[in-house]
């Protein structure tokens, strides 16, 4: 049993737990992984990559690379369903409510996202990487959604 101090936090815990679902990605420019907590239990997690029965990128190819599109911009020129998107659509389809959970994601969630995160009712968003969209923290801060982002040399899991 490891010593007490070396027992991860709860916020690292699910952290490397998203780091961990980020593992299964099929994106060929950044892999992202979300969970959705609520009271210390994990209700649906997601990756990023294409939807059931299509081919994902590692076989299709990136239409984004191929166009140079700059990260956080013309989301709509992907294959690919975001990782946080994954999870609601993951907590809805088996009818899970996550009004008033956690959202842990590797990265802060893309203006899409946040707007689906919102409505959702989820309430905090805890996170490791920024993201090149800064009209996402203005929605989710005026949407009083409280934001936490974990240092780096915090997780286990994580690069």
């Amino acid at each position: 049993m490891p010593a007490k101090d070396e027992r991860p936090s709860w916020e690292n815990y699910f952290m490397d737990i998203a780091c961990l679902v980020a593992k299964r990605s099929t994106c060929l420019r950044r892999a992202v992984g979300a969970i959705v907590i609520k009271d210390r239990r994990v209700l649906a997690t997601g990756y990023n990559g294409a939807p059931s029965n299509v081919s994902h990128c590692q076989d299709a190819g990136c239409l984004r690379q191929k166009m140079d599109v700059p990260s956080g911009e013309r989301h709509e020129l992907c294959r690919g369903i975001h990782a946080e998107q994954n999870a609601i659509i993951q907590a809805a389809y088996h009818g899970v409510s996550i009004k008033g959970a956690a959202l842990y994601c590797t990265n802060l969630p893309c203006s899409i996202c946040a707007k689906m995160i919102i409505n959702a009712g989820i309430v905090q968003i805890v996170y490791k990487s920024g993201y090149a969209d800064d009209f996402s923290l203005g929605m989710l801060t005026e949407a009083k959604v409280e934001l936490l982002k974990l240092e780096q040399n915090q997780t286990e899991v994580c690069p």
